[in-house]
């Protein structure tokens, strides 16, 4: 019976049960994609990464328990530190994959990470008429890159307060919905540049804790909005997550931490 190797890595967080949990499997070659669908439905985390060496860098594709995934930037944090902690990868660890291009993670001194992703800025758009039902009360603005909706309301108090209608919102199908504000403070009382929260009921994640790919749009939105290229930002999902952001001409640099959970061995048949 064929097994596998599976780790659960806690992703932009610095102590357990914290950030995003993600699934990691380092695998020496592809796997048939109906198993690894079934292997991220079985998880039932928002993604489970798999990984394979090549060349010296990695293929990496993602799964969310219903759908392959065009990016996932928690998952793939998560997948490096495991290739550091456990494998013994140093340096730069590049990842190839399908849809968004080369993705870059480093180790930093101080035990952070710092994945290097494409520059996704939101353009203007026609919001749709169920945003009338989501959001009652109005909102500041709304746009969206290929995968996602961002959506600006009022303050952080209204993104922490905010009661997704997950039912309209899966009305969307696979696309997403970000809510954002300028401002907040962490879960210990620090403060950041700007704070929100994310939904894809429709793609199997009715909000997911701590979410990478978000800020590769969030991060150019917010530093035209302040003015500054470093900035901080909170998700304030019940497990929060707290990252470093840095923009340049057509990256973002996000910076975060990870801690392993769980190691396991799994036997898919």
């Amino acid at each position: 019976m064929q097994s596998f190797t599976m780790y659960q890595v806690d992703a932009f967080a610095s102590r357990p049960f914290t950030g995003n949990p993600a699934a990691v499997l380092i695998l020496d070659r592809p796997l048939e994609v109906r198993l690894m669908q079934a292997i991220a439905a079985e998880n039932a985390l928002s993604e489970t990464a798999f990984v394979v060496g090549r060349d010296g860098a990695y293929d990496i594709r993602w799964f969310t328990p219903s759908h392959e995934a065009a990016f996932c930037g928690h998952a793939t944090l998560a997948a490096a530190h495991v290739l550091a902690s456990a494998y013994g990868a140093e340096g730069a660890m590049r990842f190839a994959t399908q849809k968004v291009g080369a993705l870059t993670v480093s180790r930093l001194p101080d035990g952070r990470y710092a994945l290097d992703l494409p520059r996704l800025d939101p353009a203007p758009a026609e919001p749709p008429e169920l945003f009338r039902r989501i959001f009652p009360g109005g909102w500041r603005r709304a746009v969206r890159n290929f995968e996602n909706w961002f959506v600006e309301i009022e303050s952080p108090e209204a993104v922490s307060a905010f009661q997704p209608p997950l039912q309209v919102i899966a009305e969307t199908g696979e696309t997403g919905l970000c809510i954002t504000a300028a401002g907040g403070t962490t879960q210990t009382g620090e403060p950041v540049d700007f704070t929100s929260r994310y939904f894809c009921p429709g793609g199997g994640i009715d909000e997911d804790p701590v979410t990478g790919s978000t800020h590769a749009s969030l991060a150019p939105f917010w530093a035209e909005r302040l003015g500054r290229n470093d900035l901080t930002a909170f998700q304030a999902s019940r497990r929060g997550g707290e990252i470093g952001v840095r923009v340049t001409q057509d990256r973002v640099i996000l910076s975060g931490r990870a801690v392993t959970f769980m190691k396991a061995q799994i036997f898919p048949g």
